[in-house]
């Protein structure tokens, strides 16, 4: 297994920078995900561990070795790429096996190697065909496979579930998920889907624009977001988000929601905040319920069966939109009053920083 750390890593191609003083350290055992918007530098950044892209600045270190000149065959990893890049002619088991003959392998070790993957993945009645007799997922399998039998002490995969289909995709999670608890090996995972990362990671790294927004457990990013952007890439359906604006002076000092009223300013505020935003989840909303309310009106409802996502649009044109797991109905078209209570407001300022108070809270 291993440990990596990154320490003021950034690239540039000319004079166009990607990645900005990147500093990051991924622990010995753990799931780590990279997620965020397209463009946002993710894969890149896998790469350069893999040692497939040059670094401009700083160091990568795995187990306290600088791996900054040293090429990806000689760091002690195995990537899984989006494509499964199959060999067509060869049998799944010779597919395997092929990295391990190209290092001149003893074929007993090259065997047990690819009998043990088989065994892991489940995919020993497919060990004769050819990559044109199986589906997406074993495909998908036998790319994997063809990574554990290099036994790495670091996994790296780069989106490899997004040429699935939706039901492959959250079959392969699962097996993911089991992969990595019956390995413990370190891994380090590519996505854009926030549901992929909520629920395979231990660790999640939100990238934007080539920096690190923040790093956290799945709950700590869903619980406490560092900022607007985190609040509103993680968690679905999307966060709500009320513009708000600090009035008055002194004890007159008060709070004015947009389309929610005006009401006295949470402890932790002052007159220096002016601007800020309340965000709200959308499970947190309630019809007919909370302290704070206004009315809307419904322009789309959702019914997914053991939920309904309901959008209302609210006086001002922006919409809010809530999510039930109760079973009453509403119409598309129907006044609804909604709300939501104290406590589950997140409060961010002017420049979309987190306001880090427990105490600050509509009272």
């Amino acid at each position: 297994m291993a440990e990596l750390k990154l320490r003021k890593v950034g690239k540039s191609y000319g004079t166009l920078s990607v990645m900005h003083d990147l500093n990051l350290e991924i622990h010995d055992g753990e799931f780590l995900v990279l997620v965020g918007p397209s463009g946002c530098g993710k894969s890149t950044l896998l790469r350069m561990i893999a040692g497939l892209e040059e670094i401009t600045d700083g160091t990568i270190a795995i187990n306290g070795k600088v791996v900054n000149d040293l090429p990806a065959s000689k760091r002690e990893l195995s990537m899984v790429f989006q494509s499964y890049a199959l060999y067509p002619h060869m049998s799944v088991r010779k597919n395997l096996a092929f990295g391990l003959q190209n290092l001149k392998m003893d074929r007993a070790e090259i065997d047990r190697r690819v009998d043990e993957a088989a065994r892991i993945l489940q995919i020993e009645p497919l060990m004769a065909r050819k990559p044109r007799q199986l589906s997406g997922g074993q495909k998908q399998r036998v790319a994997i496979g063809r990574s554990i039998v290099r036994e790495p002490q670091l996994f790296l995969f780069d989106e490899p579930l997004s040429n699935l289909d939706a039901e492959l995709r959250v079959q392969m999670r699962v097996e993911l998920a089991s992969l990595y608890e019956r390995l413990k090996t370190t891994m380090i995972y590519v996505t854009h889907d926030q549901v992929e990362a909520m629920t395979l990671a231990t660790r999640i790294v939100v990238l934007r624009a080539g920096k690190i927004e923040q790093v956290g457990t799945p709950e700590e990013l869903y619980t406490r977001p560092a900022n607007l952007f985190v609040a509103g890439f993680i968690g679905s359906p999307k966060i709500n988000m009320i513009e708000a604006t600090v009035t008055g002076s002194g004890s007159e000092r008060r709070l004015d929601l947009d389309d929610f009223g005006t009401h006295p300013l949470p402890p932790g505020l002052s007159e220096d905040h002016g601007r800020v935003t309340v965000c709200v989840r959308p499970e947190a909303i309630k019809p007919e319920s909370g302290a704070i309310q206004t009315e809307g009106r419904v322009r789309i409802i959702e019914y997914l069966g053991s939920e309904t996502i309901v959008h209302v649009d609210l006086p001002s044109g922006k919409t809010l939109i809530f999510q039930t797991h109760q079973m009453e109905r509403h119409r598309v078209g129907e006044t609804v009053r909604v709300g939501f209570d104290p406590g589950d407001q997140h409060l961010f300022d002017a420049d979309g920083q987190r306001i880090n108070t427990e105490e600050a809270l509509f009272v």
